[in-house]
């Protein structure tokens, strides 16, 4: 009889599990039965740590902004660092954080964090952006757009494809331009849109980044 004993079964081990399974069932696969499975539980035993499976994305989410935090963090650090620079790279690595992670923006998004894990590389953003002359009301919602196109465009890119885990090579752009033949600017337009996603991200935040700073750097427009 075997005498190693098992990590004692927690929110944070629960998380820990579900993370490493969706990257291999994506979210439509990820169950609290598919995740007891994985653990070796029972899936009621689940129930005592999480609801429902909502509130279990919510521990997920959290668990990834904990993995983020630092780096997040480390990007304002710098007293000479350019803002539009330090604002770029935090973003950049949000990006790369949820791309760890299949369907990982489509958990992320629209959750509720369960500690305040966020609160410190938000609070470092928000001073950075304040420190470069932004009012606190232009630096909140600077960070927010920045932050909401970081998400959406990653759910968009992880939605395209190409997918590792069920081997789908992506959006088929020769027969979408075929589709499109009659309209050539939104056929051509496919391959600026879903090709090189890292250039077309990079491209669409630093014109997000600069609009921010013609925009909102004296504060959000009131009226």
């Amino acid at each position: 009889m075997s005498t190693e004993r098992r990590a004692p079964l927690d929110r944070r081990r629960v998380a820990d599990t579900a993370l490493k399974l969706l990257n291999e069932v994506g979210l439509d696969g990820l169950t609290l039965r598919a995740i007891a499975k994985e653990l070796d539980v029972k899936a009621p035993a689940l129930y005592w740590h999480f609801k429902d499976k909502q509130a279990l994305l919510d521990e997920m989410a959290t668990e990834m902004m904990r993995r983020m935090s630092a780096d997040m963090t480390a990007e304002t650090t710098a007293p000479d660092r350019d803002w539009r620079e330090a604002f770029f790279a935090m973003m950049c690595g949000l990006r790369a954080h949820l791309l760890r992670y299949r369907d990982g923006a489509k958990v992320y998004a629209g959750t509720h964090f369960t500690d305040l894990s966020y609160a410190e590389p938000m609070e470092a953003g928000l001073s950075m952006l304040t420190r470069a002359g932004f009012t606190p009301a232009g630096a909140a919602r600077a960070w927010f757009t920045a932050y909401s196109y970081t998400i959406g465009y990653v759910i968009e890119e992880q939605a395209m494809g190409p997918d590792p885990a069920s081997a789908d090579e992506g959006y088929d752009l020769d027969a979408r331009a075929e589709r499109l033949a009659r309209h050539p600017l939104a056929a051509q337009a496919g391959h600026e849109m879903f090709r090189d996603h890292t250039r077309g991200f990079e491209a669409g935040l630093s014109a997000v980044i600069e609009g921010i700073g013609a925009t909102l750097r004296s504060g959000p427009a009131t009226g």
